[in-house]
C-alpha cells in the first residue's frame, strides 16, 4: 500500500469542494451549475440544436433532452425552427436567459476572487494554466469554442 494518498484525489476532491461551493451561490439564481455551463455555450454559439449541444459537452441526446426541457419551462432558452434546414429546430438564448448569464458572471467572477484569496493570485493564475493543459491532454474543450482554446484563460 502506498504512503501517500494519489494525487489525482486532490483533483476530484477539491473539483467537488468548487461545484458545491457554486451550487450553493448559483441558488439565488435558480440554476445548476451544468445549466449554467449550457447557458454560457448558448450565449457563445448564439444558437444550437439540441443535438449540437449534446455533442459539444458528451452528453447522451436524453440527458441534454432532460436539461433543455427544464432550461425552456425556465424561459431561459427558446427554440425555434432553424432558418437553414427547415425541418429541425435550434435552441438560443431568451431574454431572461442573456439577463440571468450576466448574474452567472457575476458568480463565477466571485468563486475565481475566493480562489485567489485563497491560495494567492499567482498560484491561482498557475493553477489554471496548469488545469488547462491537462484538461487539453486529457481531451477536453470547452464547449461551444469551435476555434483553439488559447483565448480561453487570457478572457479569464
Amino acid at each position: 500500500m502506498p504512503n501517500q494518498p494519489y494525487q489525482f484525489h486532490f483533483f476530484l476532491h477539491c473539483g467537488h469542494l468548487i461545484e458545491e461551493r457554486l451550487r450553493t451561490k448559483l441558488t439565488p439564481l435558480e440554476v445548476m451549475p451544468r445549466q449554467a455551463r449550457v447557458l454560457d455555450a448558448l450565449g457563445r454559439m448564439g444558437q444550437a440544436s439540441q443535438v449540437q449541444l449534446a455533442d459539444e459537452f458528451g452528453l447522451s441526446a436524453a440527458s441534454m433532452s432532460t436539461m433543455t426541457a427544464r432550461l425552456l419551462t425556465a424561459g431561459l432558452i427558446e427554440r425555434r425552427v432553424d432558418e437553414h434546414e427547415l425541418r429541425s429546430n435550434v435552441l438560443k438564448l431568451s431574454k431572461h436567459g442573456k439577463g440571468l448569464l450576466t448574474q452567472i458572471y457575476e458568480v463565477w467572477h466571485e468563486l475565481d476572487q475566493e480562489i485567489y484569496e485563497a491560495i494567492g493570485s499567482e498560484n491561482a493564475t498557475q493553477l489554471a494554466r496548469i488545469t488547462h493543459e491537462l484538461r487539453n491532454a486529457f481531451g477536453g474543450f470547452t464547449p461551444g469554442e469551435n476555434s483553439s482554446n488559447s483565448e480561453e484563460l487570457a478572457s479569464a
